[in-house]
């Protein structure tokens, strides 16, 4: 990154974190991403630790972009396309608190453009259910264990989408 770029700090809950940080890592103008954890009441929760559903955790993707690149709004259409913001507390098989549809938001900017834009999904018609993502500041972000990060491309996967 050259001294004149400047980068910002996105975070999204969507299910499991291995695809929809796949599809991040996609967009040009997406600097890095990091799996982990936020959300929650424990301290430098584990896997383990966060699949126990004591902990509160969402599984969540923290992207690192340049605005001069991509827009906020953009991120936030691949969150509204890479899962099911109707379903509360799972993603398709994927079931418990961790898996929640969440923004985590990292500016009043942010905030904002996330309300905007979970109005515009409720009211496109493309749900037939309730929007149950949640909007929330974003709090202390806990790197998932190595093994998680990038997990689909070490594995030369590009989806775990099933079906």
């Amino acid at each position: 990154m050259t001294s004149e770029q400047r980068s910002e700090t996105a975070t999204f809950g969507a299910g499991c974190f291995w695809g929809v940080e796949a599809a991040f890592r996609q967009i040009p103008g997406v600097l890095a991403t990091t799996v982990g954890y936020e959300g929650g009441r424990t301290e430098d929760p584990t896997y383990r630790d966060v699949c126990s559903h004591t902990t509160g955790h969402a599984e969540v993707v923290q992207v690192e972009y340049d605005p001069a690149r991509v827009a906020y709004d953009q991120l936030l259409n691949v969150f509204w396309d890479e899962h099911d913001p109707t379903q509360l507390n799972r993603q398709g098989p994927d079931v418990g608190d961790q898996y929640r549809s969440v923004v985590f938001y990292h500016s009043p900017e942010q905030r904002a453009a996330a309300e905007a834009s979970k109005a515009a999904q409720a009211a496109s018609g493309r749900h037939r259910k309730p929007i149950v993502t949640q909007i929330v500041p974003a709090e202390t972000f806990y790197q998932a264990e190595d093994y998680h990060q990038q997990y689909l491309e070490k594995r030369g996967l590009s989806t775990c989408r099933i079906g």
